[in-house]
C-alpha cells in the first residue's frame, strides 16, 4: 500500500487502530480526512516515514463490520453510541469547567474562557444532534437520499466548526496538561476533555467518511 498518498479517512476506515496514531500526532482524520497522509504530515511538520512505519505495524486491516452495516443500523448505532453519550458527558464538563474557573481564577494556568466555550459546544451539539435525529437520519433510513444532500452539507459544515472548537480546547488546556499543583477536579476535567476529543473524532469520522458518502451514493448523488 502506498500509505503516503492515501487519504487519512481511507486509512482510518481500513485500519481503525490507526486512529490512535493520528490522534497522537494531531492528524485530523474526521473533518480533515480528505487530505493525503503526506500532505497532512507536511502541514504539521511531522516525519512521514516514522508515521508510515507505525501504520505498517498494523498488518491486518480492520473489520468492515461497521462500515458495511445497513444504513438504518448505522444511524441507530450513532445515536446510541455517540449522541446519548454526549448528552450525558457534556453537562458534567460544563460544570467542572465553571468550578475550575471560579475556584482557580487567579492561577497562572487557569483556562479562562473554557467554561463559555464548552457551554457553547454543548448548546450547538444538542441542536446538531436534534437535526440529525429529526431530519437527516430519517431521510437516510427511509432511502430518500435524493433529499439528503443539503442536510449533509449543513451537518458537515457544523462538524468543521466542532473541530475548530476542539482546537481551541487544546489551546486553552495546553493540550490537556494540568499544572503540577492542579487539584483532583482540574485533573479530572482535562482527562475527560481528552476522552471527549476521542469520542467526538470517532463520531465525526463515522458520519463524514462512512455514513454520509454511503447514503449519497445509494441515491445516485
Amino acid at each position: 500500500m502506498n500509505y503516503a498518498d492515501q487519504k487519512l479517512s481511507d486509512l482510518a476506515i481500513s485500519f481503525p487502530l490507526a486512529h490512535e496514531i493520528f490522534r497522537k500526532n494531531r492528524l485530523d482524520f474526521c473533518c480533515g480526512g480528505k487530505q493525503t497522509l503526506k500532505d497532512a504530515c507536511e502541514k504539521k511538520k511531522l516525519n512521514l516515514s516514522l508515521i508510515i512505519e507505525e501504520l505498517k505495524l498494523l498488518s491486518h486491516p480492520g473489520s468492515n463490520d461497521i462500515k458495511d452495516r445497513p444504513l438504518s443500523e448505522l444511524t441507530h448505532f450513532i445515536i446510541q453510541r455517540y449522541h446519548d453519550d454526549l448528552r450525558r458527558r457534556l453537562p458534567d464538563l460544563v460544570f467542572l469547567a465553571d468550578k475550575i474557573e471560579r475556584v482557580h481564577h487567579d492561577h497562572t494556568h487557569c483556562p479562562h474562557g473554557l467554561h463559555s466555550l464548552l457551554k457553547e459546544l454543548q448548546e450547538e451539539m444538542l441542536m446538531h444532534m436534534m437535526k440529525e435525529e429529526n431530519v437527516l437520519f430519517p431521510l437516510i433510513d427511509s432511502g430518500r437520499g435524493n433529499m439528503a444532500l443539503m442536510p449533509v452539507k449543513v451537518m458537515t459544515a457544523e462538524h468543521d466548526a466542532h473541530g475548530k472548537q476542539l482546537d481551541e480546547i487544546h489551546r486553552l488546556t495546553s493540550d490537556f496538561t494540568p499544572p503540577l499543583d492542579a487539584c483532583s477536579s482540574w485533573q479530572t476535567l482535562y482527562k475527560r476533555l481528552q476522552e471527549l476529543e476521542v469520542e467526538l473524532m470517532e463520531h465525526i469520522h463515522l458520519e463524514n467518511n462512512i455514513l454520509f458518502p454511503r447514503a449519497l451514493m445509494q441515491s445516485g448523488i
